[in-house]
């Protein structure tokens, strides 16, 4: 394995969640990650309001773009190490799945492209997808994931315990503020 630990970050429509996702490792990753995202069923744009609030916070957006996870499943793609889908069981949508061996997680998350209203709705609805997509994605740039030392097995239930814990944790805080 490469120094460089590839994420790629599914989920259906890749204008949203996804794109977050993208920008979020890249950010985060220091060097050490490389954030890729795509979609089953690409939309073929980054959502406005994706893109407001990555500039907003001061995120890199060129080259940013919706794209189908052909791009990754071909010989020609990078390798991918990791897989996070962050598309939404609940809201009944299909998450992509993901062939071959790299260490994958589940990240459900509500679509905020599917938030309807003024800008301030929907933006509320960004900022809260980035909220819970960087806590997860920091706590995943501190595990140990390139060392192959490490089962992947053990891997895959520590990245599914950032964001089990992290939903606990921000299901409590919810229900504190009522």
């Amino acid at each position: 394995m490469s120094s460089v630990t590839n994420v790629l970050v599914l989920c259906t429509g890749n204008s949203a969640r996804s794109i977050l996702g993208e920008a979020i490792v890249n950010r985060l990753g220091g060097g050490r990650y490389r954030g890729f995202s795509a979609g089953s069923f690409p939309k073929g744009q980054v959502h406005p309001g994706a893109l407001r609030l990555l500039e907003r916070h001061g995120y890199p957006t060129e080259g940013l773009r919706s794209k189908s996870w052909d791009e990754f499943a071909g010989s020609d793609g990078p390798n991918i190490d990791v897989v996070v889908t962050v598309c939404d069981n609940a809201a009944g949508e299909v998450c992509p799945i993901w062939p071959g061996h790299p260490v994958k997680a589940h990240w459900g998350l509500p679509d905020p492209a599917s938030v309807t209203g003024d800008d301030a709705a929907i933006d509320a609805a960004f900022e809260a997808a980035h909220d819970a997509l960087t806590k997860r994605f920091a706590k995943l740039v501190d595990l140990p994931i390139i060392d192959r030392e490490v089962p992947a097995m053990a891997v895959r239930q520590r990245l599914q315990a950032i964001h089990d814990d992290l939903v606990e944790d921000e299901t409590t805080n919810l229900g504190n503020q009522a």
